[in-house]
């Protein structure tokens, strides 16, 4: 018998070698590869043989050289999930030949998500599930806990990939759900399923099938402890788009976020609510992330992020107190931890403000996580406000970058932002000086502040 053939790859960034080392060469991660069996002859041959020898690449059909001017640029035809919010994650609609990979924590309500979708899809075409974690009796049951229409919808129970994609060419689906990309296996590969190799090779093939027959494919993935993306990291290099479910175990509300979309713009946030009969869309996000106390308390700033396509309004909340630890605590929720340590040193430095013997927390509320650089000026106000117990205005709305030196950086998209926030209400904005409005906004006051010094004044009116 021969001995099968394996190969070392790198979990982070999918490099493989042909004998185990502690660290990648590729990414540098230490104590990151695993080891693979690779894929039979007989088992390549055997899933060619199923597909139409017009379609044997990865990204389609093989075609000669072509010039770029001469590639067809017909439109692509998107279809909508069902859910404006996931339309607009997904960059405007499913794509015919995409696969999207869905990641999230054990009951952040991926599969209810795809269920609702699937069910809503298969009153117009033809929609296949494919459930390996539950079977058939459990979805169906939570189906009709959330009062879905079931009837055209076709359900398999199945593992194996080149069974399901036996049946899938049968009745040629346009839209199909993987439940989950860590259960299927493939039969020529000797590992165990949820292993490097068989989550790789699964993938690969659902992906050439996909493009093959130019069908939307949906795979449900499981995330490690820290919230990424499970598996081998050139999982999220083969699909088309890879978006994050995430939620609080303590809030009904859940946030859908794109972490790579090759159809549109990433970073794209859809909010969504857990009820009793599913997850419901929110169609103003801003309105629940502002249900601030009525009862107004220093340190409560509300500011303006960009998520995706739109502006998005949020309460940031700082709590300032005397430290009796020889080193301060910096505790940050949603917000860069090295960046709240950077801007302490900046207000220190260009503030007047030493806080050097005082505990610093700094919370975005509703589970939001600021990925962008706007909410410095609005972290900076909620610590000073904390500090010195001053409570700020409920109809003021702060944004912009601070720099090393104490300058105020612009940020993209400053007057959209400053527009939304006129919408909720607010009428006074301290924004930097280039973010300014060239035309007064009726009912707002807009303060241009180009120092950190001249922004904090505007503020605290001094």
């Amino acid at each position: 018998m021969a001995k099968a053939k394996t190969a070392f790859v790198c979990n982070e960034c999918g490099s493989d070698y042909a004998k185990w080392q502690g660290q990648c060469q590729a990414c540098g991660a230490w104590n990151s590869l695993s080891e693979i069996r690779l894929t039979s002859s007989k088992t390549s041959a055997r899933v060619a043989a199923n597909q139409d020898p017009r379609y044997q690449g990865y990204a389609g059909a093989v075609t000669g050289i072509q010039d770029l001017s001469d590639v067809d640029l017909g439109d692509v035809p998107r279809f909508s999930s069902g859910a404006n919010e996931f339309d607009r994650v997904l960059g405007g609609g499913l794509v015919p030949g995409g696969v999207v990979l869905i990641g999230g924590h054990p009951g952040a309500g991926k599969s209810t998500l795809l269920l609702q979708t699937m069910c809503w899809l298969a009153q117009q075409q033809d929609a296949l599930y494919v459930t390996g974690e539950e079977s058939l009796q459990q979805v169906a049951m939570r189906a009709q806990r959330l009062g879905l229409p079931t009837k055209n919808l076709k359900m398999l129970s199945e593992t194996n990939v080149e069974s399901i994609l036996t049946i899938a060419q049968q009745i040629k689906p346009k839209v199909m759900v993987i439940d989950s990309i860590q259960v299927m296996h493939l039969d020529g590969i000797e590992s165990a399923p949820g292993s490097v190799s068989q989550v790789r090779e699964s993938a690969a093939v659902l992906t050439r099938f996909a493009k093959q027959t130019q069908t939307a494919v949906l795979l449900v993935g499981h995330v490690t402890k820290d919230g990424s993306l499970a598996g081998p990291k050139v999982l999220e290099h083969m699909v088309d788009c890879s978006v994050l479910l995430e939620g609080s175990e303590d809030s009904r509300f859940r946030t859908l976020r794109g972490m790579k979309n090759r159809f549109g713009a990433i970073n794209e946030l859809g909010v969504f609510a857990m009820l009793e009969n599913g997850l419901k869309e929110v169609k103003n996000p801003s309105s629940i992330f502002l249900n601030r106390s009525n009862h107004p308390a220093a340190g409560s700033l509300v500011m303006v992020v960009w998520e995706g396509t739109r502006p998005l309004l949020v309460e940031l909340q700082a709590l300032v107190d005397e430290s009796a630890l020889g080193n301060p605590r910096r505790v940050t929720v949603g917000f860069d931890h090295n960046r709240l340590a950077m801007l302490l040193a900046v207000l220190h430095k260009h503030g007047g403000l030493l806080t050097s013997d005082q505990d610093v927390y700094l919370n975005v509320v509703g589970g939001v996580k600021v990925l962008e650089t706007s909410a410095d000026l609005a972290a900076i106000a909620a610590v000073v406000s904390s500090f010195r117990d001053q409570v700020l205005p409920h109809n003021l709305v702060v944004l912009g970058e601070v720099g090393l030196s104490g300058e105020i950086r612009p940020v993209p998209s400053g007057q959209e932002r400053i527009s939304e926030a006129a919408k909720h209400g607010f009428i006074k904005a301290v924004v930097p000086k280039a973010n300014c409005p060239k035309k007064p906004i009726p009912g707002m006051e807009v303060i241009g502040v180009d120092r950190l010094s001249e922004a904090l004044d505007a503020i605290f009116d001094r």
